[in-house]
């Protein structure tokens, strides 16, 4: 089981969007996500590995476009979540995404941080939902355990580290 933070990307060629972005999930989330930032897709695939947990892409930018940069992250690591963001409101585009595999596709503008968050929370609340869906436990039996299991995990580094 991971016990470190969620590795979060966000990869977009606006420089007050990436920093508002990174703020507003810094604020919502903590420092139970590191959050690195890209202003282009090829500085974001060479970092992308099987660490990467979620990454909010621009569909527009130089270079290469959201699309060809979504695609390259799913053959790198095929778990990685990608929420799109883009300025352009065309579903067929929208569709297009999400048979690459994106996660979700949000529209830049009022309520656009919002939904990201929002999307993020869910992806990190996964295996509780998983648990109680597959097992039939309670939400909050759900969340003792995980919480337990990530309390054994790091008293086992402690102990392991201190010989």
């Amino acid at each position: 089981m991971k016990t470190q933070a969620t590795n979060l990307f966000i990869v977009d060629d606006d420089e007050l969007i990436v920093s508002a972005l990174k703020q507003h999930l810094n604020r919502q989330f903590g420092d139970g996500i590191h959050i690195s930032t890209f202003n282009n897709g090829d500085s974001c695939l060479k970092k992308i590995d099987k660490e990467t947990d979620i990454v909010i892409l621009d569909y527009y930018m130089e270079g290469k476009n959201g699309l060809e940069v979504l695609k390259s992250i799913k053959s790198i690591n095929p778990e990685t979540k990608v929420i799109m963001l883009s300025s352009n409101e065309d579903i067929a585009l929208a569709v297009e995404t999400f048979r690459a595999g994106a996660k979700d596709y949000v529209i830049k503008g009022p309520g656009s941080w919002a939904s990201i968050a929002k999307q993020v929370n869910y992806i990190l609340t996964e295996p509780i939902r998983i648990m109680v869906k597959e097992f039939g436990i309670s939400k909050f039996m759900a969340i003792f355990i995980m919480v337990f299991i990530t309390m054994g995990v790091i008293v086992a580094a402690v102990l392991y580290n201190m010989k």
